[in-house]
């Protein structure tokens, strides 16, 4: 019986193989079959290594019948592995390691944010944080929206002015470095607050009226990036899991109980955006089952030029 091979692939070939529209499709279909059942995508679980954790997240496609899981830790930050299954007599299809995968995948979940609750039409986007999630968010934003400008602020300037260099070079879009937060985000239709920040890094007053925020880093009451005070401005606050976000050891420092289920607004179930005025959150926090969606994409495109490179 022949027996397909295993394929080991790391962050060069996510960068070869996974293209920004493929990685928002796949995370669409699956925004929407977990809202349906069909991915069955439960909380992430902390493994206590006593000086840290290791944290998995895992996935059941049943209409792919594909499996997986997704393990990172907090203890010394190694690179992440993504590990897939299929259901059709248990064979592992492959192993996908380093940072890349879990950074787009997120990136594509924040398209879908972007082009499910921002106004339509092109968009000033303001960035704070220049880091890879920053970065992935830019990567997939632009294949659901003109970015007609582009700002973006970092705790360092330097990492901000070589984030505007790359995003010229690598993405054909024009990022202006500035020097404050508040430049970044002020007067732009949709926001993107990427740090690690545990306190919040803009004030609520500067999210003008019809403004898509995303926020990425830090979101317990304790540890936040975006002000309490800017929910209480939000016509609409989704996230990608509602179990995930109820399901921290402290409380959201943004209202569990008002937020809706991105899949449910994909599926026409529920609404968000209600008119052009509203200021829109989204709240990611990384609805598991995704990156195995995401590496079974990969896989299906690295299979066809990679069939030799087995485990």
């Amino acid at each position: 019986m022949y027996v397909m091979p295993v394929l080991l692939l790391n962050d060069d070939d996510v960068r070869t193989h996974l293209d920004a529209p493929t990685a928002i499709r796949v995370v669409r279909d699956a925004l929407i079959a977990a809202h349906e059942g069909v991915l069955h995508a439960p909380p992430r679980v902390h493994a206590d290594l006593g000086d840290g954790h290791l944290v998995f997240t895992a996935g059941h496609l049943r209409t792919e019948k594909l499996f997986g899981f997704r393990a990172y830790d907090t203890l010394v930050g190694a690179e992440q592995l993504v590990a897939l299954w299929s259901c059709d007599g248990g064979q592992l299809r492959a192993v996908v390691h380093g940072d890349e995968l879990g950074a787009r995948r997120t990136g594509a979940i924040g398209a879908v944010a972007v082009d499910t609750a921002a106004n339509p039409g092109p968009i000033r986007l303001g960035l704070v944080g220049a880091g890879a999630h920053a970065w992935t968010q830019l990567w997939a934003i632009r294949a659901v929206r003109h970015v007609k400008e582009a700002t973006v602020a970092a705790r360092r300037p330097e990492r901000a002015e070589v984030f505007a260099q790359r995003a010229a070079e690598e993405l054909g879009v024009r990022v202006r470095a500035v020097p404050t937060a508040e430049e970044a985000v002020r007067d732009h239709d949709v926001v993107v607050i990427a740090t690690n920040s545990t306190a919040p890094v803009l004030d609520a007053d500067w999210i003008a009226p019809g403004t898509h925020v995303t926020t990425l880093g830090p979101k317990t009451v304790s540890r936040h990036e975006v002000p309490a005070a800017l929910a209480d401005r939000a016509g609409a606050l989704l996230t990608d899991s509602l179990a995930q976000a109820a399901g921290y050891s402290e409380p959201h420092v943004l209202p569990a109980d008002r937020m809706v289920d991105l899949g449910a607004v994909l599926a026409g179930a529920t609404t968000g955006r209600t008119s052009p005025d509203q200021i829109t959150i989204f709240c990611s926090v990384g609805l598991a089952g995704t990156e195995v969606a995401v590496a079974a994409a990969l896989w299906e495109a690295a299979r066809q030029t990679q069939p030799s490179r087995q485990a």
